[in-house]
């Protein structure tokens, strides 16, 4: 144990603290969404004390699946995701990588791990998954004892082998000492579990603080209760733990150097806790934003590294990343949505230069037109049927035939398919018995703004825009001019039946011509054309006794040259009753209400100022009518 009599001695022993620090630090640098290589821990949000749940560890063990080969695992958590390392060629593998993760109350709990064979060149392929509420599991399993979970085929809900985890939670006063107990192994620089007064000393440097050499002795002789001159690991974190909830001691992050608010020690603890544990253990790596763009492996450092592909979520998310990120509401997770490479380069050469439009003025307009028609004939040939099998695979972990009404050889045509219904009870309705509650229309990727002003500042980027373009001039639009707009978009791979937001009469229908463009973000996010208003759409005029009236645009796009209506003027409908259908392709529906009709859901506006869209499901809580705001389950 070193006794720092001399200043070479402690120069050595510093530079040791040193090295172990940056080790730590190095390690734990993450690749921020959007940004380069910086920490990742420096956009978590601060947690109340009513809403910290703790700490919890997980700890992916390891698996057993039906055939041997290289595998890896995928943790997604709220908006981040990490992943294992890849095992040796197996049909038992064993990684025994964890993870801590913050829990907060209102927060995300339900994990989903994913497991990927890896001996493809080209990119991985997900074989199974299971999901784990940790809150629910450390209720359960208090002791953090291990637990088989079955792996489920993303495309069949087959089993397809088992996964081993542990869990456990850590409370506020055991994670500041273990904390403690871990950053005070630093200087223990002969490691043999007691500390000097001058090993103790030199933590205090690290830590930042300009506390009195009286005041170090006075800590450091309250934990050498003997009064041999040394004190042990465990004595001495105790001791830190209940002196940094009356006075606090740590100014920075040691493993960081970020400076701490001292005022607010529950989100210090929690961050040096994190941030400590990058550098240290079996830990997965992390910095991704789902468990598809973890699983590229090399494949994506590369494509990263050479600029060929970029991830994001945010304001840039439509016009320049060619992966699209979303956040599923249910379990607060992101979610990235597959769209064909090729596709990607077509939609950002046409709609994100002037060049591109130029093309559409001159004639490209009529072209999408065509080729919408000629596909809509295709898709309802009985040879297209062949397709739905490789769409399926294509949409593997999208698309739930456990909710399809019918079996998949009752669809005699993909456009049969396309147009699927669901089982009844697939999609429960909120608070069925209030109309003053409005709800999701479709199974899509949502936008929801309070104002028409916030959508333009945050996702509408066509500068010609406006709400009496959307409606047509055969729409008296003076009621809709500033007020709220939800905006539906539907992919190709979800339900494409429609249904009312809210309980009304439906007054009329009105059709506006126009062309097919795509509904694509990428589209969306162009300033060189408005979609919206340009496309092919039809008007549906909703009077309601607790919104008012309400404007509800279903829009066409390309390869959906059909949009079909169930229900008639004069019809009384009620919140969740379907509308109709968009045949084959992805398109959306926009929502108009009147100004100051609906308070809408926080988080979808939170969501949507971040311009990140929140994948919702039919019959999901929109929002409530002023002037009643009384809160309501999101699901029912």
């Amino acid at each position: 144990m070193g006794n720092g009599n001399s200043t070479e001695t402690k120069e050595s022993r510093r530079s040791k603290m040193r090295q172990k620090l940056q080790t730590f630090s190095s390690r734990r640098r993450l690749r921020r969404p959007g940004s380069g290589s910086v920490s990742g821990l420096a956009t978590q949000r601060s947690v109340s004390q009513e809403d910290f749940a703790g700490i919890a560890l997980l700890t992916l063990i390891g698996a057993e699946m039906k055939f041997k080969d290289k595998w890896l695992a995928c943790v997604s958590f709220g908006e981040q995701t990490f992943r294992t390392g890849i095992s040796d060629s197996t049909d038992k593998p064993v990684w025994s990588s964890e993870k801590k993760l913050l829990l907060e109350k209102n927060g995300p709990s339900l994990a989903r791990i994913s497991v990927f064979e890896t001996n493809r060149l080209s990119k991985n392929n997900i074989i199974g998954y299971c999901e784990l509420d940790l809150l629910e599991f450390v209720v359960q399993e208090p002791d953090s004892t291990c637990k088989s979970f079955d792996l489920l085929n993303p495309t069949s809900s087959n089993v397809v082998g088992s996964m081993f985890i542990s869990c456990s939670v850590e409370d506020p006063v055991e994670t500041e000492t273990c904390f403690a107990k871990r950053i005070l192994s630093i200087v223990d620089y002969n490691e043999d579990g007691h500390l000097s007064f001058s090993e103790f000393s030199d933590l205090m440097n690290a830590f930042g603080n300009l506390v009195a050499s009286k005041k170090k002795e006075e800590l450091f002789k309250a934990a050498d209760l003997n009064g041999d001159g040394v004190v042990t690991i465990d004595e001495l974190a105790a001791l830190l733990a209940v002196q940094q909830e009356k006075e606090p001691i740590i100014n920075n992050c040691p493993v960081c150097g970020e400076a701490l608010q001292l005022s607010d020690k529950l989100n210090a603890m929690i961050h040096m806790t994190l941030c400590f544990d990058e550098g240290t253990g079996n830990q997965m790596t992390g910095g991704f934003l789902t468990d598809r763009q973890a699983s590229y492996g090399w494949m994506f450092k590369l494509s990263e590294w050479t600029h060929l592909s970029t991830y994001d979520v945010g304001l840039n998310t439509g016009s320049s990343a060619s992966h699209i990120v979303v956040i599923d509401r249910k379990t607060k997770r992101l979610v990235e949505e597959l769209i064909d490479s090729k596709i990607v380069m077509s939609m950002r050469a046409i709609y994100q230069s002037k060049i591109g439009l130029g093309l559409m003025d001159q004639g490209a307009k009529e072209i999408l037109q065509n080729l919408s028609e000629k596909q809509g004939k295709k898709m309802n040939t009985a040879e297209s049927a062949q397709n739905i099998p490789s769409f399926l695979e294509f949409f593997k972990d999208q698309i739930n035939m456990a909710e399809v009404k019918y079996p998949l050889d009752h669809f005699k045509t993909f456009n049969e398919f396309f147009i699927r219904e669901l089982k009844p009870g697939a999609r429960p309705i909120a608070c069925t018995d209030r109309d003053d509650v409005a709800v999701s229309s479709a199974d899509c990727r949502l936008m929801a703004f309070q104002s028409v002003d916030d959508s333009t500042r945050f996702w509408i980027k066509g500068r010609k825009f406006s709400i009496k373009g959307l409606l047509g001039k055969d729409v008296d639009s003076d009621a809709f001019i500033d007020g709220s707009l939800v905006i539906f978009r539907l992919a190709p791979q979800d339900y494409h039946r429609f249904h009312s937001p809210v309980s009304g009469v439906i007054e009329k229908f009105v059709d506006v011509p126009g062309s097919l463009y795509t509904v694509n973000p990428i589209a969306v996010n162009s300033k060189y054309c408005n979609v919206f208003t340009e496309n092919k759409r039809t008007v549906v005029m909703i009077s309601t006794a607790e919104f008012g009236k309400v404007a509800f645009v279903a829009i066409g796009a390309t390869m959906v040259g059909s949009i079909t209506f169930v229900r008639k003027e004069g019809d009384h409908i009620k919140k969740g009753d379907e509308l109709g259908y968009f045949s084959f392709g992805g398109s959306t529906v926009i929502c108009v209400f009147e100004k100051d009709s609906i308070k809408i859901d926080e988080d979808l506006l939170a969501n949507s100022a971040r311009s990140l869209e929140t994948l919702v499901t039919v019959g999901m809580q929109l929002g409530v009518s002023f002037p009643k705001l009384e809160n309501c389950s999101l699901e029912s």
